[in-house]
């Protein structure tokens, strides 16, 4: 058997199993030490006075045997529904167990010549004991003693198992109510690593799960003023060189080297939009776009807005835009992830380039699909591609800082969604995007 992996489910059935347990135990003790003497006195008792019974019988003269059977109900032979054992029942258990154990108990304490046979017939129990009547054997039939049936046993079963099922049920609410603190910090737990801002949890709970409430918080805490000192420190490292760029770009510009050395003004300015783009890399992954407020939108139409800006560039992409409902989006963030995506494609992939987006109803998530046919993944492990700094090899590749990736994993997430890197069918890679269409539990 496989042990439910919650600690919810993990306590319910121990819980259950322990009601069990106890009830089994108090029900063997009942029956050992309760009612299995009880019966074995009420056989011992019916055995005397069976015997007692046998005793006078045998010794009554044939001239009065027949006013001893106008009193008592006496046969030669059997009827034919008359048994040696007690009719069985799976149902019924606990009768079955005191009929036998009534009936082995009575056949030990009679004579082994006085056998003993169980009938039940039009609602009536009796048994049937060959005793002697003047001396001759006889079959005489006896109403049977109230030891052989339940009790109120039935009644005390049933009233146990609705004890039991009364104590489960209140350890279950029990349960559920230590569980809800646990179930919002796993919750708090997933918008934090999605990059959302889980707020502050309660902390009225359990002293155990309130302590871990409170070290949550403090995290959460100690994250935000982290995140506002990254981003108030690249803000200024950015406003820092940025200033000496725009004023190096004026000086060139005033200067004679334009006219002068063509190629070196070019090659400098092109050198300084390498390090503005790696700035704004910089900014872009600094900034998650937590703060911005999700706004329904159409999604389709935001990618064949990026389609034709590319177009303009000469970078053509292939559109298979399946249904898709408007959903809630970060809008900015979106776009930023789409144009990174789309911009991998067109510098990595050249060629080949293709958009294919579609509604899975059943996961209920918009899935977006980025491909190219360039050299792919060339064996690289795309899960390490999507960390920070990291960039796929390959002689004459583009440069950059190898946040591109990571910007789009950080995006969506966000949007409680996932991104995946693949190899492509017939070569060249794709970036699929799911995203879920309903974003309550997005970050």
């Amino acid at each position: 058997m496989i042990a439910p992996r919650s600690l919810f489910a993990r306590n319910i059935l121990l819980l259950v199993a322990l009601v069990a347990i106890s009830q089994i135990g108090a029900l063997s003790v009942l029956l050992h030490f309760v009612q299995t003497p009880r019966i074995e006195r009420a056989a011992a008792t019916f055995a005397s006075y069976v015997v007692t019974l046998d005793r006078v019988m045998r010794a009554t003269p044939p001239d009065n045997a027949r006013l001893i059977t106008e009193h008592l109900e006496v046969r030669n032979d059997l009827p034919a529904d008359a048994r040696i054992a007690a009719p069985e029942s799976a149902l019924r258990f606990y009768r079955t167990y005191q009929r036998e154990t009534f009936m082995e108990n009575l056949r030990r304490d009679l004579p082994a010549d006085m056998l003993v046979r169980w009938q039940i017939g039009d609602g009536m129990q009796r048994l049937w004991i060959r005793a002697h009547l003047a001396g001759e054997p006889r079959w005489i039939a006896l109403p049977l003693p109230e030891a052989a049936h339940d009790d109120g046993i039935v009644t005390t079963l049933l009233l146990s198992v609705a004890l039991a099922a009364l104590a489960v049920a209140a350890a279950y609410v029990i349960q559920r109510h230590l569980n809800r603190p646990l179930e919002h910090l796993a919750t708090a737990a997933r918008q934090l690593s999605a990059g959302g801002d889980p707020g502050v949890l309660p902390v009225d709970g359990p002293t155990e799960i309130s302590q871990v409430s409170v070290a949550f918080n403090r995290m959460t805490a100690a994250l935000r003023e982290a995140d506002a000192t990254r981003a108030l420190m690249l803000a200024g490292i950015s406003h820092d060189i940025r200033t000496p760029m725009t004023k190096l770009r004026l000086a060139m510009a005033m200067s004679s080297v334009p006219k002068t050395d063509a190629s070196f003004a070019a090659s400098a300015e092109g050198y300084l939009d390498t390090i503005d783009t790696i700035l704004q890399q910089f900014m872009d992954y600094a900034g998650s776009g937590a703060k911005e407020t999700p706004v329904t939108g159409d999604l389709n139409a935001l990618i064949a807005n990026l389609a034709a800006d590319f177009a303009g560039l000469g970078h053509e992409f292939e559109l298979k835009l399946g249904d898709i409902a408007p959903f809630p989006f970060r809008p900015i963030s979106m776009m930023r992830m789409l144009m990174n995506l789309m911009q991998n494609a067109a510098l990595y992939g050249v060629v080949g380039l293709e958009v294919q987006t579609w509604t899975d109803e059943r996961a209920q998530t918009a899935c977006v699909v980025i491909a190219d046919r360039g050299k792919g993944l060339r064996g690289q492990d795309p899960e390490a591609l999507k960390q920070p700094f990291k960039r796929g090899g390959g002689e004459g590749q583009p440069k950059g800082t190898g946040l591109g990736l990571a910007i789009v994993e950080r995006i969506a997430r966000l949007h409680g969604g996932t991104l995946s890197l693949r190899s492509r069918d017939g070569g060249g890679a794709e970036a699929c995007i799911v995203l879920p269409l309903d974003q309550k539990n997005a970050g």
